[in-house]
C-alpha cells in the first residue's frame, strides 16, 4: 500500500466544468518517482493526463479564458535555482505554453487574480535577505568558508532543519496585458511586501517557517488589489508565544502593512493566540480567520471570525460552538463559509452562516472520513478532496443539503487498494478514567473472520493533541499493519482532538496520568469485550507523544501485557522537551518550566527515566538524525537503557529523515523491519532479519 499513488486536492476552474491535480508514485523496481497532471472534467467524470511532469509545481487558474492557467515550472535555464511561470489553456488542444516571468530565485505559492485592466496581479514566497528584502536563490548565496552558524535567539531549529538568517517573504508582481504571442509582458521585479512592517522582538515572515512554508498563511483579494497576510506577532519573543496577526496591504506596496487583529486593532480582546489565514471572501469586502484566545496555549479552540476590509470591525461567528475552526472557505456569495473541522475522530464540512450568533449550532454535510481540502463550485456545491482508512483519495461533489456524487474512489480505481472498503474500520466506546465516554478504532485485516482469533497491535496516536480514526497515511497506514495478521486498535485518550475541547484540555500536567489510564481502559475493553482478539499476544506502538507512552508503558504494569513494543521518535526523558522548537509547548504541558515549582515536580513525576528499572518488554527503537523535534539522543537513551538491562531491542536509524519518514525507500525499510520485530515476538515467523549490526 505504500506504493499506492498519492494525490493532490483537485482545484476546479471558475465555471466549475475542470479540475486538475497531481498523482504521484514511486516505483520501487525502478527506484524512481514521477508525477502525473490529472484534468477532471466534471460534467462527464472523464480524467485525462495533462502534458506535465514533475518539474510543473503548482498552478492557479487565471487568464483571459475560463480555462487558461498560470504555472511555476521549477527549473529556470537562466538563472541556477530560480524558477519561470508559464500560461496555458489547458483544454485547448491547439493551445501552446508560454513563458511569462523568469524569476531568479525558488519562489513557490502561487496566487493570481486577473484585474479590471486584465493584467494578472500576482503574490508568491520566497526567502528574502535580512539587510535589503530581496529575494534569497542558495544557489547563488556567497557562502563562508566555514560552516559554523551563530544564533542570539531562540528557537534555533524547526523540526528538521536549522533556521537561518533569512525570512520567508511574500512578493508581489503584475504580468501586464500584452499583444504578444504570450498574451502578457513582466518587467522583472517583485516587490517585498513586509519591508515596511515594524518590529521590535521578532522579524516578519510570511508564511511562517513554523506554519511548514503554508501559502494559506496569505491571500489575495479577488481583484488582486489586496493582500492579507499571517506573521509572529512583530512585539514578542518568537518560541516562547504562539502569537501571531493578520495585515492588509495593497498588491503593490505603496503603503505598509495594517493590522487586522492584535493590539490596538478593533478584534475582540479575547483573541489573543494564534491565527490561521486570511480568506477574503469572493466579493473582496471582507476576511475570514480562525484565532485562539491562549497566547501560550497551541492547542487552545479556534473560534472563527469574520473582519469587514473597510472599517476593519471584526466580529466572532458561532462562538459558543465547542469545537476547534482549523480551515474556512467562503461560498460563492459571500454570506456563508464552510468550515473545516475535526469533529468525532474525522474532519469534516459544516456550513455556517458569516453573522451566525454565538448559540448557533453548525451541521456537518460530510461523512466520517477525512476532509483534505474543498473549493466552491459556481452553482454552490463543494467539490471535496477527502482520505479515509480505506481508500487514500475520494473525490467528489456535496450540495449543502449532503446530496454527494463521487468522481474517483481510489479504493475502486487503484489496482493496490481494490478491495477496501467501510468494512476494514469499525469502533469501540469505552469509560475514560474521570467516567467519561471515549472512542477507540479497530482496523481489520484483509478477509477478517470474526470467528478467528488475531493479534492486537496497540498503537497510541501523537500530538498528544491529535486523533486516531478513520483517515488515510502513508507513514503509519493501518490497514498494513492489520494485513500482518493484527486487530489493530487506535484509542482516543485524554488529549485527543476533535471530541470537545475539554477532552484536549485535559492532559495539561496528565501525560502519564489521565491519559495512561484511559488506555488501559481502552486496552481492558477490548480483550475483555472482542472475542476474535488474543491479547495474550499483542504489541504496542506509537510515534512522538505514542512513542513517549511506549516508554511510559514499559515501566508499568501495561507494560507487560504486550510481547513487544515499537517506539518511534518517542520521548525518553521529559527534561529534553526544552531542546524543542518551541518551549511554549513543554510549560504548558507540564505546567511550567522544569526549573521552579510547580513546573519542576510534573516533569519529574511523569518521566519515564523514573521506571526505567521495570523495563523488560522488547523494544524496536525507531530516531532520525534530523530530527529537531525531539532529538536522536532521546532514542540513543532509551535504546542505552534497554541494552544495559539486557532486554532484547534494536535501534533502527536514518540520517536524511527528520521527525517524519518521507523517502519512499526509508518507509519501506522502516515497515519491513518493524513488521518482523513485532511478528517475531507475537511468534508469525521464525528468525529476526539479519540485517542489524552487531558489536
Amino acid at each position: 500500500m505504500i506504493s499506492a499513488p498519492r494525490y493532490s486536492p483537485a482545484i476546479p476552474n471558475p465555471s466549475g466544468e475542470w479540475a486538475f491535480y497531481t498523482s504521484k508514485n514511486y516505483s520501487f523496481e525502478k527506484h524512481e518517482a514521477s508525477t502525473t497532471w490529472k484534468l477532471l472534467h466534471l460534467p462527464t467524470g472523464d480524467i485525462t493526463d495533462l502534458p506535465w511532469n514533475a518539474n510543473v509545481s503548482e498552478a492557479v487558474w487565471v487568464g483571459p479564458t475560463n480555462t487558461s492557467v498560470l504555472y511555476v515550472n521549477t527549473t529556470n535555464p537562466d538563472t541556477p535555482g530560480g524558477v519561470t511561470l508559464y500560461t496555458l489553456d489547458l483544454v485547448d488542444a491547439k493551445a501552446e505554453p508560454h513563458l511569462v516571468a523568469s524569476l531568479p530565485a525558488p519562489y513557490a505559492g502561487l496566487k493570481a487574480a486577473t484585474t479590471s485592466s486584465d493584467d494578472i496581479n500576482f503574490v508568491i514566497n520566497c526567502l528574502a535577505y535580512a539587510n535589503n528584502g530581496s529575494a534569497y536563490n542558495e544557489e547563488l548565496a556567497t557562502k563562508p568558508a566555514h560552516k559554523g552558524m551563530l544564533y542570539e535567539a531562540f528557537p534555533v531549529t524547526y523540526l528538521d532543519s536549522y533556521i537561518p538568517q533569512e525570512r520567508y517573504a511574500i512578493f508581489s508582481g503584475v504580468l501586464k496585458k500584452s499583444s504578444n504571442p504570450s498574451g502578457y509582458t513582466f518587467d522583472g521585479t517583485t516587490k517585498n511586501l513586509l519591508r515596511n512592517l515594524n518590529y521590535n522582538v521578532t522579524r516578519p515572515e510570511s508564511p511562517q517557517v513554523g506554519n511548514d512554508r503554508d501559502p494559506g498563511d496569505y491571500d489575495l483579494s479577488p481583484d488582486g488589489s489586496l493582500v492579507a497576510f499571517l506573521t509572529l506577532a512583530p512585539d514578542r519573543p518568537k518560541g516562547i508565544h504562539t502569537v501571531n496577526y493578520i495585515y492588509l496591504v495593497p498588491h503593490d506596496g505603496s503603503s505598509a502593512p495594517e493590522q487586522l487583529n492584535g493590539p490596538g486593532s478593533k478584534a475582540p480582546v479575547n483573541s489573543r493566540g494564534f491565527t490561521y489565514g486570511p480568506k477574503f471572501s469572493p466579493d473582496g469586502r471582507k476576511v475570514a480567520y480562525s484565532q485562539q484566545d491562549d497566547p501560550a496555549y497551541g492547542w487552545d479552540r479556534f473560534r472563527l471570525y469574520v473582519a469587514d476590509v473597510g472599517s476593519k470591525e471584526v466580529h466572532a461567528v458561532a462562538e459558543d460552538w465547542g469545537y476547534s475552526v482549523d480551515g474556512y472557505k467562503w461560498t460563492p456569495g459571500s454570506k456563508e463559509l464552510y468550515a473545516k473541522v475535526d469533529y468525532y475522530a474525522a474532519t469534516r464540512l459544516f456550513p455556517i452562516p458569516a453573522d451566525a450568533p454565538a448559540n448557533y449550532k453548525p451541521t456537518n454535510v460530510t461523512g466520517a472520513t477525512k476532509v483534505r481540502d474543498f473549493f466552491f463550485l459556481p452553482d454552490g456545491k463543494a467539490l471535496v478532496s477527502a482520505d479515509a482508512a480505506w481508500a487514500s483519495f475520494l473525490l467528489y461533489t456535496v450540495a449543502p443539503d449532503g446530496d454527494t456524487h463521487y468522481y474517483y474512489k481510489s479504493n475502486e480505481r487503484d489496482s493496490e487498494l481494490v478491495g477496501l472498503g467501510p468494512h476494514d474500520i469499525d469502533s469501540y466506546w469505552y469509560e475514560g478514567t474521570l467516567g467519561d465516554q471515549q472512542q477507540a478504532f479497530m482496523v481489520f485485516p484483509t478477509n477478517f473472520d470474526p470467528k478467528k482469533v488475531y493479534s492486537m497491535a496497540f498503537i497510541v496516536h501523537g500530538g498528544p493533541q491529535s486523533f486516531a480514526g478513520s483517515l488515510w497515511s502513508t507513514r503509519w497506514n493501518f490497514k498494513t499493519w492489520a494485513d500482518q495478521g493484527y486487530i489493530v486498535v487506535l484509542p482516543n485518550p485524554t488529549g485527543s482532538t476533535s471530541y470537545g475541547q475539554a477532552l484536549t484540555d485535559r492532559i495539561q500536567g496528565e501525560w502519564g496520568g489521565l491519559t495512561y489510564d484511559d488506555l488501559v481502559n481502552a486496552h481492558k475493553y477490548a480483550c475483555d469485550n472482542f472475542q476474535y482478539i488474543n491479547c495474550s499476544n499483542s504489541i504496542g506502538a506509537g510515534a512522538s507523544f505514542g512513542g513517549y507512552m511506549m516508554n511510559w508503558i514499559q515501566g508499568r504494569n501495561l507494560g507487560r501485557q504486550f510481547k513487544a513494543l515499537v517506539n518511534h521518535d518517542g520521548v525518553t526523558s521529559t527534561y529534553s522537551l526544552w531542546a524543542q522548537d518551541g518551549i511554549d509547548f513543554a510549560v504548558n504541558q507540564f505546567n511550567g518550566t522544569l526549573f521552579e515549582q510547580p513546573g519542576r515536580s510534573v516533569y519529574d513525576r511523569w518521566d519515564p527515566l523514573q521506571y526505567a528499572s521495570n523495563w523488560s518488554t522488547p523494544m524496536f527503537v525507531i530516531h532520525s538524525e534530523k530530527d529537531y523535534r525531539i532529538p536522536i539522543s532521546e532514542g540513543f537513551t532509551v535504546f542505552t537503557v534497554l541494552q544495559y538491562l539486557g532486554v532484547p531491542s534494536r535501534f533502527l536509524k536514518f540520517s536524511d529523515e527528520g521527525h517524519y519518514i518521507t523517502h519512499p525507500e526509508n518507509s519501506l525499510f522502516w515497515h519491513q523491519e518493524i513488521f518482523n520485530w513485532i511478528n517475531y515476538w507475537t511468534g508469525k515467523i521464525d528468525k529476526l532479519s539479519d540485517n542489524a549490526i552487531t558489536q
